[in-house]
């Protein structure tokens, strides 16, 4: 073959940094073939690339041929039984090399592939204070490429039937037969004060307790209406003088103030290091508690790399 006669057509055009001309160029080129360049590079001979793409060595060899129209060189001479590359094609090899492994990470569609993946979990401030420390020493130690990215829950069922999200954990539950949701640990309900409350001083009854205005916190879901409306038994007529969708600003105001609180435990034994928080021990609240749970797209367990990041969560706990 002359190759001092290839034919006009190019891959690389003068003056394609447009964009809609590389969609154009790209469309004119199978990219199959670049998979055939690939295996004929690395195994050096179109036999044995035939043999590992399972395809004729003739086949191989029209596909050099068609490569060979697209780019301004013959890119393999014959060597020996094999084929040594020019210096076009190794430098071809390269950007091609780095494309396919590109693609395939993004891909992932046995979830073996070693490649960094962003994982995203909504959460709360103070579930997420709770919850992410232990979920990313889990996560380092299981799948070390993997990084992990935290927002802010919104809509549950909307970020996750729309994969706005990847897990959300909470407290809700939901009805949606597309969610799954898995319980990581249940948690026990404090009532809390700020260190030398008056409160303190006194035996803890419902009498004494009446007397003392609260800070509420607001949090959204179906299933703790029955959980709200058995604290409202306990307190029936406790004064709400603040309330926050944030537990750490109710935090920080209870320990500057004389309100009084409900809060989880686990968030309590972190936040009394933050703010002189006490708690005051009320035996009927102190039975209650509240669930912790991972929510997720039951279709997201097609993906192997969230199915393992889904076990993972639920084994740290």
């Amino acid at each position: 073959m002359d190759y001092n006669n290839l034919p006009a057509k190019r891959l690389i055009d003068p003056g394609g940094q447009d964009k809609p001309q590389v969609f154009r160029t790209l469309r004119n080129i199978d990219l199959n073939l670049l998979t055939i360049f690939e295996a004929v590079y690395v195994h050096k001979g179109i036999v044995n690339a035939a043999k590992i793409l399972n395809l004729t060595p003739s086949a191989i060899s029209q596909s050099i041929q068609k490569l060979r129209a697209i780019f301004p060189d013959p890119l393999f001479i014959r060597k020996g039984q094999g084929v040594t590359p020019t210096a076009y094609a190794t430098h071809l090899h390269e950007y091609i090399s780095q494309g396919l492994e590109s693609i395939l990470g993004a891909l992932d569609l046995t979830g073996s592939y070693d490649k960094q993946r962003t994982i995203t979990i909504g959460t709360s401030p103070s579930v997420g204070a709770l919850v992410l420390p232990t979920i990313y020493q889990a996560v380092k130690r299981e799948a070390p490429q993997l990084l992990l990215r935290n927002i802010q829950v919104n809509d549950t069922e909307t970020q996750l039937a729309q994969f706005q999200t990847d897990l959300i954990i909470d407290s809700n539950s939901f009805g949606s037969r597309a969610l799954a949701h898995s319980v990581l640990y249940a948690d026990g309900l404090l009532l809390v004060c700020r260190k030398n409350h008056p409160a303190l001083s006194q035996t803890a009854t419902m009498e004494n307790l009446r007397d003392y205005e609260y800070a509420l916190f607001m949090n959204d879901g179906h299933n703790l209406n029955h959980l709200r409306q058995r604290i409202n038994d306990l307190f029936p007529d406790r004064q709400i003088s603040f309330s926050s969708y944030n537990m750490f600003t109710i935090a920080a105001l209870i320990g500057s103030s004389d309100l009084i609180t409900i809060m989880p435990a686990r968030l309590y034994n972190l936040l009394r290091h933050c703010w002189p928080l006490e708690q005051i021990p009320f035996a009927p609240l102190n039975a209650e508690s509240i669930e912790i749970s991972l929510h997720y797209n039951k279709l997201s367990l097609r993906d192997p790399v969230l199915e393992n990041v889904i076990n993972i969560v639920r084994q740290a706990f």
